[in-house]
C-alpha cells in the first residue's frame, strides 16, 4: 500500500505505538490500515461416488483442475461464499455443506476453508471461470493437474475418510516447497 485508501495522501510504513508490525500509517489523517489475511470459501461438491472439479480459465493455474473456491465476500458466511463459488465455476447447486479442510498458508496470506456438499441431482454446468467441469471417480482423479496443494490434500483427506464413513475437520499449515 504506497496511498492512503481515506484521504488518499502517502502513507509512512512504520510500527504504530501499542503494536508489534509494521502497518501502512497516514500521516495526513492518521488512519492505521491494517492488512489481514484473505479467506478463500470453497467446495467438494460430492455425487455419489464421485466429486466435482473444474478445469480453470483463469490464473493462476489455467487450464489446471481444482475445486469450485474463491474469495469470501463481504456479508456472507464461508459456507454462503462456498455455495456461491460452486455456482459461479460449475453452475452448480450445492446443499448439506459441512466444513471440511482449513489449510493456513501464511507465505501468501490465505486460510482456505472447504466444506463437503452434495450435487443437487448431479446437474453442473461450466461457469466463466472455467474450461470445462466434470464428475469424477478416485481412480479418474487428475492428480498431475490439480491447482492447488490445498486441492489435492482435500482430495486425499476425502478419499481416505470415505472408507470409514468418518469426516472429521481437517487443519493444515501449508508451506513453500524449499
Amino acid at each position: 500500500m504506497n496511498f492512503c485508501s481515506h484521504c488518499g495522501h502517502a502513507v509512512e510504513h512504520r510500527i504504530p505505538d501499542g503494536d508489534s508490525r509494521e502497518r501502512a500509517i497516514c500521516p495526513s489523517c492518521h488512519t492505521v490500515h491494517y492488512q489481514n489475511p484473505k479467506i478463500i470459501a470453497g467446495c467438494l461438491p460430492i455425487w455419489g461416488d464421485q466429486v466435482l472439479l473444474c478445469r480453470r480459465a483463469i490464473e493462476p493455474r489455467y487450464g489446471y483442475w481444482t475445486l469450485p473456491a474463491g474469495f469470501m465476500e463481504n456479508g456472507e458466511t464461508v459456507a454462503e461464499g462456498g455455495a456461491r463459488e460452486t455456482w459461479e465455476e460449475a453452475e452448480a447447486n450445492v446443499t448439506d455443506l459441512q466444513l471440511y479442510t482449513i489449510f493456513n498458508i501464511p507465505y501468501i496470506s490465505q486460510v482456505y476453508m472447504l466444506h463437503r456438499g452434495l450435487l443437487v441431482g448431479g446437474q453442473y454446468g461450466v461457469g466463466s471461470e472455467s474450461l470445462e467441469c466434470r464428475l469424477f471417480n478416485e481412480s479418474e482423479i487428475p492428480w498431475d493437474d490439480l491447482a492447488f496443494p490445498s486441492v489435492k490434500k482435500t482430495l486425499q483427506h476425502y478419499f481416505r475418510d470415505r472408507l470409514t464413513g468418518e469426516f472429521p475437520i481437517h487443519v493444515e499449515d501449508l508451506r513453500p516447497r524449499s
